[in-house]
């Protein structure tokens, strides 16, 4: 369930995301969401590349106990989180992915964005220790809105339906079927034929070398010929 409730019979203007388990800090993912809501989706992607390359810092509206100035936020608090940009970014992405699925216009604004606690894992030591470690996972939603006045793209003209054959293209031609039989029944008997002229040479090879062999036999000197038994 989405945090962010629509209006029955509007949810065709928006496209949302969410990706839930995320492995990154919880305030981190609260800032970034906070620094894109409400921005142009086209401009939110450029903010959270430049965010995830670590050329633009991420101002922290809360969350910033002892954190130290930015001179790019004008002297304001802030961080360089490109992990929980990263998340951000593709969370975006994909709820644009869904909104040009839908049919809606280019023309989209960030209408909510946040980040919330998921679960918590607890991770003990071995061998009994008494050290122990806690795994905080996150979600993060995106919902995406038309801009009042957009112009939506103009939907490709279905295809043409294809004309299903009628009876008597679907009547087979009894003569070309049976030329066709006549076709390949000779077909099979050439090849036949084929394979019995090769298999008469092989047995006349055959005779011929078991001739010339019993023939050496009777040339061998101190051999007697071999007789026919009675």
């Amino acid at each position: 369930m989405y945090s962010y409730i629509i209006d029955k019979g509007k949810e065709g203007d928006f496209a949302r995301a969410r990706v839930e388990g995320v492995d990154a800090s919880i305030k981190d993912l609260v800032e970034v969401c906070g620094n894109v809501r409400g921005r142009p989706v086209d401009k939110a992607i450029k903010f959270l590349e430049e965010a995830a390359d670590g050329k633009r810092p991420i101002l922290y509206r809360s969350n910033n106990k002892r954190l130290g100035h930015r001179r790019e936020l004008g002297g304001k608090k802030g961080r360089y989180p490109q992990k929980s940009a990263r998340i951000v970014l593709g969370v975006l992405l994909s709820a644009l992915g869904n909104a040009q699925h839908k049919g809606l216009s280019e023309e989209l604004i960030i209408t909510h964005a946040c980040a919330n606690k998921l679960a918590k894992f607890m991770r003990y030591s071995s061998k009994g220790r008494r050290n122990a470690s806690v795994l905080r996972t996150a979600r993060v939603e995106i919902i995406l809105k038309e801009k009042e006045g957009a112009k939506r793209p103009a939907k490709k003209a279905p295809k043409a339906e294809q004309k299903a054959p009628s009876k008597e293209e679907k009547k087979p031609d009894k003569q070309a079927e049976a030329v066709k039989k006549e076709e390949a029944a000779k077909q099979k008997e050439a090849v036949k034929a084929e394979v019995r002229a090769e298999d008469a040479q092989l047995e006349e090879k055959r005779e011929d070398k078991i001739h010339a062999n019993v023939m050496d036999d009777k040339n061998l000197p101190g051999r007697k010929p071999s007789q026919k038994v009675k």
